[in-house]
């Protein structure tokens, strides 16, 4: 009863700026800037190339965690109408076929030896309409499938709200959501979001390849979550002169027909402060977890679900330095599993929407076999049971060119118990080494290029008889 309680609210409050809308455009808007209508369009090509040895399964499974070598073409085509000052519509279609050069091939029904190409679907990327400055510039809407990436719409970070579909990677980020903001003044503001995303695009009607026996499409479509996911968002915005933010934030998300699961009902409370002063930085967050699963014929009473986790960085960017170099230390911490604790109690923490490569490229896929029988349904990036010390520094090679590189050691917050001993040694935190190296490059005017390269050397949180992995993209990126 409770998530029908907050979708509720949440609707009337919707349908009450929206309603009022109307009136507040005749009252404040002049007739001519009432009918006022700007067009405009554009889009994006970006083509990468990826290559992963050993990066899914570590090199232990080399039958169906294959190396991987392919290139994908990412294509969005936009267009938006702004209507006088205050209101807008976006719409964006995305396609991002893949062309496998082996020796990975998607599986395919009736092709033994899979196929080369995955042609993907032709889909609504984003689709909405917004408002700013509403009621005397208290009140900011947005309402349908959008991203939350750029800087006035990004949670944080972005660790736990960035990604709304995490199981194609990084075609699309989208949430189908609606969002008020509430401008309490110039420095404080509250976000109130409602996120409908499920485990496939039932929403929106796409152009899809006739696909069977492919684990990544579900009836024809991209799968792009673990399960159906809903949540309700209370995110405050608070900014304390020059040098200090805090944002408070209550989130509370469902996950419904996940596997085996019963219905996960979870509350996560949580704040992220920063501070700067003259070059030098600070950063953190804390978030803690508390649900229960639903009661079924295994567990009749539910499960309790809870979870800890949070970062912290400290670093200085050198302006006057040539090169403008910066360099940030920190730690990430997700609890885990407790292995010896027999209730069947969940402590692993839930990285919400925000199974992304948040931390590094490589390790995302790492996490699956790990996790994907009990939480993640081959769904990359599940950060949780993980420590991370982290060094980062970036460097201006030239105007145009930028080296960041990064080396991170991994271990986990509880050892493991019952996964695979071809793969895990159950019995050690360390997960081992990951050195990574990112070369940005604008080209010209409107194209920019990048190389990436990352490397983990396993731990003994692994068996023996594991191999290094490396992840190598290349990338070049035009917007018209």
């Amino acid at each position: 009863m409770g998530e029908k309680i907050f979708v509720r609210l949440f609707s009337l409050l919707v349908t009450a700026v929206l309603f009022a809308l109307p009136v507040y455009a005749d009252q404040t808007a002049p007739a001519e800037e009432q009918t006022d209508l700007k067009f405009s369009a554009g889009g994006s090509i970006r083509l990468r190339q990826e290559i992963w040895t050993n990066t899914v399964a570590l090199g232990t499974n080399q039958t169906s965690q294959k190396d991987r070598n392919y290139f994908r073409l990412r294509v969005s085509l936009w267009g938006q109408a702004d209507v006088g000052k205050y209101f807008d519509a976006y719409a964006r279609i995305t396609t991002e076929p893949k062309y496998y050069l082996g020796p990975y091939h998607p599986g395919i029904t009736g092709e033994s030896h899979g196929q080369y190409t995955d042609q993907d679907e032709v889909f609504a990327d984003n689709i909405y309409i917004s408002g700013k400055k509403l009621f005397n510039g208290l009140v900011d809407f947005r309402v349908g499938r959008q991203d939350f990436l750029s800087p006035d719409d990004m949670y944080g970070e972005g660790f736990l709200i960035m990604d709304g579909t995490p199981g194609e990677g990084s075609r699309s980020f989208y949430f189908n959501a609606a969002k008020v903001r509430f401008n309490i003044t110039k420095e404080n503001s509250v976000d109130l979001v409602y996120i409908n995303d499920p485990d496939t695009d039932t929403f929106m009607p796409s152009l899809h390849p006739r696909i069977t026996g492919n684990p990544l499409y579900i009836g024809g479509r991209k799968l792009l979550t673990a399960s159906h996911e809903q949540a309700v968002v209370v995110y405050g915005r608070n900014k304390f002169g020059k040098m200090f933010t805090f944002d408070p934030y209550y989130i509370y998300k469902i996950e419904d027909g996940f596997l085996t699961n019963p219905r996960l009902k979870l509350h996560t409370f949580g704040g992220r402060v920063t501070a700067n002063y003259e070059g030098w930085r600070a950063k953190g967050e804390l978030a803690y977890q508390f649900g229960k699963y639903d009661s079924n014929r295994t567990y009749t009473e539910g499960i309790d679900r809870t979870g800890l986790g949070g970062y912290a960085f400290f670093g200085r960017k050198f302006e006057e330095t040539p090169g403008k170099p910066e360099i940030d230390i920190g730690a990430v911490y997700y609890s885990g599993d407790n292995p010896n604790d027999n209730s069947n109690k969940r402590t692993a923490f839930d990285p919400l929407f925000s199974r992304f490569p948040s931390w590094n490229e490589l390790y995302v896929y790492t996490l699956v076999p790990e996790n994907s029988a009990r939480y993640a349904n081959n769904i990359p990036g599940y950060w949780t049971n993980m420590v991370i010390y982290m060094i980062k520094g970036k460097v201006n090679v030239t105007k145009t060119t930028a080296l960041t590189l990064t080396y991170q050691y991994l271990m986990a917050a509880e050892t493991t118990s019952g996964l695979s001993s071809s793969e895990f040694s159950n019995k050690s935190k360390d997960r081992g080494h990951l050195p990574t190296a990112i070369l940005n490059q604008n080209i010209m005017k409107n194209l920019d290029g990048m190389l990436q390269f990352e490397y983990f050397v396993p731990g003994k949180f692994y068996a023996s008889n594991t191999k290094d992995a490396i992840f190598f993209r290349w990338q070049l990126m035009y917007k018209f």
